[in-house]
């Protein structure tokens, strides 16, 4: 009986093993997901896969190569995603592990009021010439850059962004970033591109928005102080002099894509031009 029951102790401490260590790497998933973080760690898989590859067949030098190079990317994450990581420890020590996330999906509904609202707001901007810049958040979190900014969580409309860009009021500098129909915060610093290609017309509105899409995925609205113009930046380019109809046009194409991929909001930016 003793026997018994100490088998039967062993397999329940081994269930309990194994759903520690499960509860760790979902709660893990869920403060990485929707950062720069989980894209290093997708490319940490392709190499592990690659390491398996070799080692089934034997490839002594490109199994050494994948060696190092894991090594290397988990010290990688460690230092180019310390914010992510402290913002992780800080979730878990206050408590709010669950908690950021939650409150921050948000299924994306009501696609047309979406576009109307910014198309309204970026054609009330350009015809006056005042200057703007709002980031839209995809698939990469823009949390870091949600934190230098004012936290608004404000539903998106069209006068609320207007306002947030009039000459001289508190926020009218930096960025706007967007989670689904979410303003999450107003002010914010984005990243200026260092590419010696952009052409010297640009100001800083236009080099933050073109350095936050070279960093994130996130699609990036401008409107000129200087012209006028509305100018949408994505992947590293950015297209000048958009027209309503491209502006209306891009930013349903964006929508249908969330839609289709069951698209949930996360956290996140600040640029001044």
């Amino acid at each position: 009986m003793s026997w018994i029951s100490g088998h039967w102790l062993e397999i329940i401490r081994d269930v309990l093993d194994i759903l520690l260590v499960g509860t760790v790497f979902y709660y893990l998933i869920v403060l990485l997901r929707g950062t720069k973080a989980i894209q290093l760690i997708k490319g940490m898989g392709v190499i592990f896969l690659v390491w398996l590859l070799s080692t089934y067949l034997k490839l002594t030098t490109l199994k050494w190569l994948m060696s190092q190079a894991f090594s290397l990317g988990l010290f990688a994450i460690i230092i180019i995603f310390q914010p992510e990581l402290r913002r992780a420890l800080e979730q878990l020590g206050s408590g709010r592990l669950i908690k950021p996330r939650l409150t921050n999906k948000k299924e994306m509904t009501g696609v047309s009021e979406r576009t109307e609202s910014l198309v309204g707001a970026l054609t009330y901007l350009a015809k006056r010439r005042i200057g703007a810049l709002i980031a839209i958040e995809q698939k990469t979190g823009l949390g870091e850059y949600i934190e230098t900014g004012v936290t608004l969580e404000s539903k998106l409309s069209q006068p609320l962004l207007i306002q947030l860009f009039i000459p001289n009021t508190p926020l009218h500098d930096g960025a706007v970033i967007i989670q689904g129909e979410t303003i999450a915060a107003a002010n914010c610093y984005l990243p200026l591109s260092e590419n010696p290609l952009i052409s010297q017309e640009l100001g800083t509105r236009h080099r933050a928005a073109i350095g936050l899409s070279e960093v994130a995925d996130a699609l990036v609205l401008v409107v000129s102080e200087e012209t006028g113009e509305i100018s949408i930046a994505e992947h590293g380019k950015i297209e000048r002099g958009v027209s309503t109809d491209r502006l209306t046009a891009r930013l349903e194409m964006l929508t249908n894509v969330e839609e289709t991929r069951g698209f949930f909001v996360g956290k996140g930016g600040r640029g001044a031009g």
